[in-house]
């Protein structure tokens, strides 16, 4: 079907790109975007823009894929070694995407730089490509796409922080849930993706073959013909015989091969990677898996006040329907049945499929945490605000506007008798006000005022340092959903 170009993708009305931001230089082309250099008009600061022309967007699935994109970049935001979105636009023309600038240039070049990396160097940079990795799949994203041209270092300092970009062939998915389109690039893409059935999988094989190309300095898998790497990729044979290969440790050639495993049941996970003994720092594996983003997310919340918890669901709800998409997946796979609510046995079940070894009782813990107006269930609004990335709360305009809910006659402070009526809107019982007030209220005058506000939410964020849990357990659960 052909679609209109004056035809909405984003599905909302944008502010005019071009009265914030000036384009410079072409960056970069792909299939339907070019990316620019553009300029912030009121700061000067540089960002890369993304401007996919809308004529090019011929079906349906297209213009999903551009939605999908999008949605996919705000659900990974917060990550150090993701690209930053800042915003999408939209005019008749084309949807602009403005992103962080990496000035650093490709992984790409810097391989054919050097010919290849040394072994310290290349574990250094397969803990960040794998890290992503892991990340992605905890929250339930599946890159499809990972080569090096699509990490970029920030700036060319030789210790710049790499970051992955392109996510425009990534798709949200559920455990065991099976994909047949053929996607990705030919030295690259996994044994299954050619038979027509796959999952996460296969972006570790990708990864198996970025760290093959990183210790030699050429693919594993390789012909003069597309067909012929295909053909190499079902059925060749690992080479670990020509040079630099013999003078390469039995450890970064024991991962190597236990990544570029055909079987993908039999290949490592994300998370083994990053626990295997070459990878490590200093060759010590950590204790245990790390928690998974939303189970991560979930206590981080648990350990919060009501109070924040109250004004993180202001923020949640202010927040648009493409960047709480992913969360919105998430709580669909949880939500069995349907209802809107997630019982404690489907939590319970959702958290056991993806690997987590918890005792009822934790389970519980996490329950009560997340229902603030203690109903019994999770509802929708109750888990996207338990599982929001923290790096929502450094917005200054998500700041402002949850104040703002708080205060009702716009006095510039937040009064007990303000705050009790939030917490009856929100349906939150058992509470001391005068506590809650005392916690937040520095100089002790009996109200709130803006500055008192943000400290409380910067408290054990990101900003703020490091968070004290309020549960003492540390679950252990594999990065898997």
């Amino acid at each position: 079907m052909l679609r209109l170009r004056t035809e909405s993708v984003l599905q909302r009305k944008t502010e005019n790109f071009k009265e914030f931001y000036s384009l410079g230089r072409k960056l970069g082309q792909g299939q339907f975007g070019t990316t620019f250099l553009c300029v912030e008009k009121t700061t000067g600061k540089e960002f890369a823009c993304k401007s996919i022309a809308k004529r090019k967007l011929l079906t349906d699935e297209d213009v999903e894929d551009v939605r999908r994109e999008i949605q996919i970049m705000h659900h990974l935001a917060g990550h150090p070694n993701v690209i930053s979105i800042k915003g999408a636009y939209e005019d008749v023309v084309a949807v602009h995407l403005v992103m962080e600038c990496c000035a650093g240039g490709e992984l790409f070049d810097r391989i054919i730089q050097r010919g290849h990396y040394t072994e310290r160097k290349a574990a250094e940079l397969t803990r960040t490509i794998v890290g992503v990795l892991e990340a992605c799949h905890s929250l339930g994203v599946m890159h499809r796409d990972l080569k090096p041209e699509n990490f970029l270092f920030v700036s060319k300092d030789e210790d710049s922080l790499l970051k992955t970009i392109d996510f425009g062939l990534s798709m949200f998915f559920k455990p065991d849930e099976v994909f047949t389109d053929v996607v990705g690039s030919p030295y690259y893409v996994a044994p299954e993706v050619l038979r027509k059935s796959y999952g996460a999988e296969a972006d570790v094989w990708s990864a198996g073959v970025i760290v093959y190309i990183l210790l030699s300095g050429v693919p594993p898998f390789w012909a003069e013909s597309e067909q012929g790497i295909f053909e190499q990729v079902l059925h060749g044979d690992l080479d670990f015989s020509s040079d630099p290969w013999p003078s390469i440790s039995e450890g970064a050639k024991d991962l190597v091969r236990k990544m570029l495993v055909r079987d993908p049941k039999k290949r490592l996970t994300a998370h083994q990677v990053l626990c295997h003994p070459w990878v490590q720092v200093d060759g010590v594996a950590p204790d245990k898996p790390l928690d998974s983003a939303v189970l991560s997310r979930m206590k981080q919340f648990s350990a919060m006040n009501k109070f924040k918890k109250m004004a993180l669901r202001v923020i949640a709800e202010s927040l648009s329907e493409e960047e709480i998409a992913g969360l919105k997946e998430m709580f669909n796979m949880i939500d069995a049945d349907k209802s809107g609510q997630i019982t404690f046995e489907e939590l319970k079940a959702g958290l056991k499929r993806v690997g987590a070894n918890l005792k009822e009782s934790e389970i519980l813990d996490l329950m009560q945490a997340a229902d603030v107006d203690n109903s019994g269930t999770i509802d929708y609004k109750e888990f996207i605000a338990a599982t929001l990335h923290l790096n929502k709360i450094e917005r200054e305009d998500h700041l402002f506007a949850a104040f703002t809910y708080f205060d009702k006659d716009g006095s510039g402070y937040i009064t007990p008798d303000e705050l009790q009526q939030a917490c009856e809107e929100f349906g939150v019982e058992d509470v001391r006000i005068e506590e809650m007030m005392r916690d937040v209220d520095q100089d002790n005058d009996g109200r709130i005022d803006y500055n008192e506000f943000v400290a409380m939410m910067h408290k054990g964020s990101i900003t703020g340092g490091p968070l004290k849990m309020g549960l003492e357990k540390s679950f252990s659960i594999a990065l898997k959903l």
